[in-house]
C-alpha cells in the first residue's frame, strides 16, 4: 500500500510549475482520485501509456451526461455558462456517430489546404501587431500579441466583420481574466457570444461569403444539414479551444527560449538559416515542453473499466493530465530538458484519438509564424522582469502567463516573412 502524502495540487505555487508534482504522482499514484477545486472527485492520469490509451478509449464518453449533476441540478463539469447558452453541441461534447458526422463537417475548414491559404493573413497580423509596439522597446507579449493575433485569425476564419472584431476580443479576454476564479463570469461572456452568433449566423444566411460560418451553413452530409445551435455550438468552439491554446503556445514557447539562452540561439540560428525542418521540430519540442493544453477536457466513464490497475467506477470523471504524460522518463529521454532538436517527440499536446484537436495544423502555423517572425524582428528581446515574478493563469485545463513583460531596442526591422517562416522560399 502507499503511504507517500499526496503533493498539493491546484494552488497559485502549483500552477507557477507543476511539473514536480506531477512527478511525484507519475511515481506514486499514476492514477490518482482528487478533489477538484470545483468540488468534484475526479481521476487525474499521469503516466504516457494509461494517457493514450484513455485518450482513444471509446468507454470514456465527452458527453457530460454521463457524469451525474450535483444536489442543486447543475453541472460542475465543462465551459461555463455553454449548457443554459444552448451551445453543448459541440465537438468536446459529444460522442460518435454525433461526432463524426460534424467533425467531418467542419474538417473542410482546416485541410492542409486551406490552413497554407491562411498562411499570408497569419504574417499579415503577425507583423501587424509587432508594428505597433516595436518602435517602444517594451512591450507585454501576453497583453500586445500573444492574445490578440489568434482573436483576429479565428475572426477572419469565422467571417466576424472587422467592425465587430474588437467586441470578440472583448469577450475572449473576459474568458481568460475569469478563466481561474468564479465560473460566473466566464458564463456571462459564453452569453454574449452565443447571442451574437445567432444574430450573424442569421446575417450569413441572407448573405453568405467565404468564410468558415457561411460553409457551415452550406454543408451538409448526406442531406442532413447542421442545425443553428450546431453551428453556433461548432463556432463557439472553435474559438473557445483555439484562441487560448494559441496564445499559451506564444507566450509558453516564448518563456522557455528565455529561460533556455542555448536552445534560444538554436532557434534563432534555425530562423535565420530558413531550417524548416528544426522549426517545426522545435514548436513541437515547445508543445511537449511546456504545452498550452495542461489537462485534457473532461471524460467520463460509461462503464466500470481500469486504467493503470486502477479500477474507474461508471459515472466517474477521468481527466488526462498532458503536462504529467508529456514529462513521463518512460518514454522521453530527459523529458525535463527542452531540446528544440527532438526528433522522436509523439507528444500529446493536442490529444490523441477521434478528438485530436482539429485544429492543431492552424495552431502550430500560427505558433511558429509569431515565434519566428518576433525572434527574428527583435533579436535583443529579453524578458523585463524575473521568472520569480510572472504569475500564471489559475483554471483546469489550460497553462499560460498571465503576463510577460519584455524589452528590446526600439526601432521596426523590416516586417514580411522571416527566412524561416512558412512560405519563405528555402534556400
Amino acid at each position: 500500500m502507499n503511504h507517500t502524502p499526496s503533493p498539493e495540487l491546484f494552488t497559485w505555487e502549483f500552477a507557477t510549475d507543476p511539473y514536480p508534482a506531477y512527478a511525484s504522482l507519475r511515481e506514486h499514484s499514476p492514477v490518482h482520485r482528487t478533489t477538484l477545486p470545483s468540488g468534484v472527485e475526479a481521476w487525474l492520469v499521469t503516466r504516457y501509456a494509461d494517457a493514450r490509451q484513455a485518450l482513444a478509449d471509446s468507454r470514456l464518453s465527452k458527453n457530460p451526461a454521463h457524469h451525474a449533476e450535483d444536489a442543486h441540478g447543475k453541472s460542475r463539469t465543462g465551459i461555463p455558462g455553454e449548457r443554459s447558452a444552448n451551445l453543448m453541441t459541440h465537438l468536446l461534447n459529444i460522442d460518435p456517430p454525433d461526432h463524426t458526422r460534424l467533425r467531418r463537417l467542419v474538417s473542410k475548414a482546416f485541410t492542409p489546404r486551406r490552413v497554407a491559404e491562411f498562411a499570408p493573413r497569419v504574417q499579415e497580423l503577425t507583423d501587424h501587431l509587432i508594428d505597433g509596439f516595436a518602435d517602444r522597446g517594451t512591450a507585454d507579449l501576453i497583453h500586445d500579441f500573444a492574445f490578440p493575433l489568434p482573436i483576429y485569425a479565428i475572426c477572419d476564419l469565422l467571417g466576424v466583420p472587422s467592425e465587430d472584431q474588437d467586441d470578440f476580443r472583448d469577450w475572449a479576454g473576459m474568458m481568460i481574466r475569469h478563466g481561474g476564479g468564479p465560473r460566473g463570469g466566464v458564463a456571462r461572456s459564453v452569453k454574449r457570444i452565443r447571442s451574437y452568433l445567432a444574430d450573424l449566423i442569421h446575417r450569413k444566411r441572407e448573405n453568405p461569403g467565404d468564410d468558415l460560418i457561411s460553409d457551415l451553413i452550406r454543408a451538409s452530409d448526406h442531406g442532413e444539414h447542421l442545425s443553428e445551435n450546431e453551428v453556433a455550438a461548432m463556432c463557439f468552439v472553435i474559438l473557445f479551444a483555439g484562441f487560448e491554446t494559441t496564445i499559451n503556445l506564444i507566450g509558453n514557447g516564448a518563456h522557455a527560449l528565455f529561460r533556455n539562452p542555448a536552445q534560444r540561439s538554436v532557434f534563432q540560428n534555425a530562423v535565420d538559416l530558413n531550417d524548416h525542418a528544426l522549426l517545426d521540430t522545435a514548436v513541437e519540442e515547445l508543445l511537449r515542453f511546456d504545452g498550452p493544453v495542461e489537462i485534457a477536457t473532461w471524460r467520463y466513464a460509461t462503464e466500470a473499466l481500469v486504467i493503470g490497475e486502477q479500477h474507474i467506477r461508471e459515472g466517474d470523471p477521468v481527466l488526462v493530465v498532458l503536462a504529467a504524460a508529456d514529462r513521463d522518463p518512460a518514454r522521453f529521454e530527459e523529458p525535463d530538458t527542452l531540446d528544440l532538436s527532438r526528433r522522436d517527440n509523439q507528444h500529446l499536446g493536442y490529444g490523441h484519438g477521434i478528438h485530436y484537436c482539429l485544429g492543431a495544423p492552424l495552431a502550430r502555423l500560427e505558433g511558429r509564424t509569431a515565434l519566428a517572425t518576433l525572434f527574428h524582428r527583435l533579436p535583443d528581446l529579453q524578458p523585463a522582469t524575473s521568472p520569480d515574478e510572472l504569475r500564471w493563469r489559475g483554471g483546469l485545463i489550460m497553462r499560460g502567463l498571465r503576463t510577460l513583460p519584455v524589452e528590446f531596442t526600439p526601432g521596426r526591422r523590416t516586417g514580411g516573412a522571416p527566412p524561416g517562416a512558412p512560405g519563405a522560399t528555402p534556400r
